[in-house]
């Protein structure tokens, strides 16, 4: 009985029995499963892309373990080596996220450990909308923007840069996205914007132009009021109108 089996008690075992008339033996080999251990891998990275990137996974147990790499990305999981080494040259962007190593040999349930890779790019905007408002009402200007480390955000007319703080502007930056926001728009507010996006790989930039529109050239719908009577009515007054025309004339001749 071998008790807390490790695996330097692995290798033959030979049982004998004496006799007086000739030894008897027998032998065993006594094989010690280990189950996969993740014992060195990569940490976190972070680089920009077009670089080249190399992760390390090194497992032990008995038999030896598989290793294998997978991205877990947000279109799912996709297998992407079977190598303790995992090498990927000119990286993109979506090939950032997650990466999983995991280590089986079926002994035991796979030793599982992850490393993130962070993808660096300089800034794209992928929104950018011109605006129509009339005078008198508000009007929103939206800029957005994707990218890593995260784009800081300026607006300009013409030269002059706006900021936060001008009267009846406001300039509001949540993650990707830029607003800027007139709450009293008037003909000196009409014109071409520029909206630029920057981080320390570079910096892009858009032209977004907030022009006029007359109150009465809106698009009326369903059920709309138009000068203060209902077009559906209207259309019913002047059906009646006609009939009660051609009824009078009728009669008369």
């Amino acid at each position: 009985m071998i008790q807390n089996v490790d695996v330097y008690d692995e290798g033959p075992y030979t049982c004998s029995v004496q006799t007086d008339n000739h030894p008897k033996t027998s032998r065993v080999h006594l094989i010690v499963q280990v189950p996969p251990q993740i014992m060195n891998i990569s940490s976190d990275v972070t680089v920009n892309e077009g670089s080249s990137v190399t992760l390390l996974c090194l497992a032990i147990g008995r038999p030896e373990p598989t290793v294998t790499w997978r991205h877990l990305s947000v279109k799912g999981q996709s297998f992407v080596s079977e190598d303790e080494y995992l090498e990927i040259s000119d990286i993109k962007r979506d090939q950032s996220g997650e990466y999983e190593c995991s280590a089986l040999n079926d002994v035991a349930a796979p030793d599982v450990r992850k490393v993130k890779i962070t993808v660096n790019y300089p800034p794209y905007i992928s929104k950018a909308k011109n605006t129509g408002v009339s005078v008198g009402q508000k009007g929103i200007l939206s800029c957005e923007a994707s990218a890593v480390p995260m784009a800081e955000f300026q607006w300009f007319k013409e030269d002059s840069r706006l900021a936060t703080g001008l009267e009846g502007v406001r300039i509001e930056n949540k993650g990707h996205i830029s607003t800027l926001t007139f709450f009293n728009v008037s003909e000196k507010d009409y014109g071409n914007y520029t909206c630029v996006a920057t981080n320390k790989l570079g910096n892009t930039n858009a032209s977004i132009t907030l022009y006029e529109i007359s109150p009465s050239s809106a698009v009326a719908g369903p059920g709309a009021v138009i000068d203060g009577v209902n077009s559906a009515s209207r259309a019913l007054a002047c059906l009646w109108l006609s009939g009660t025309l051609f009824a009078h004339f009728f009669i008369k001749f």
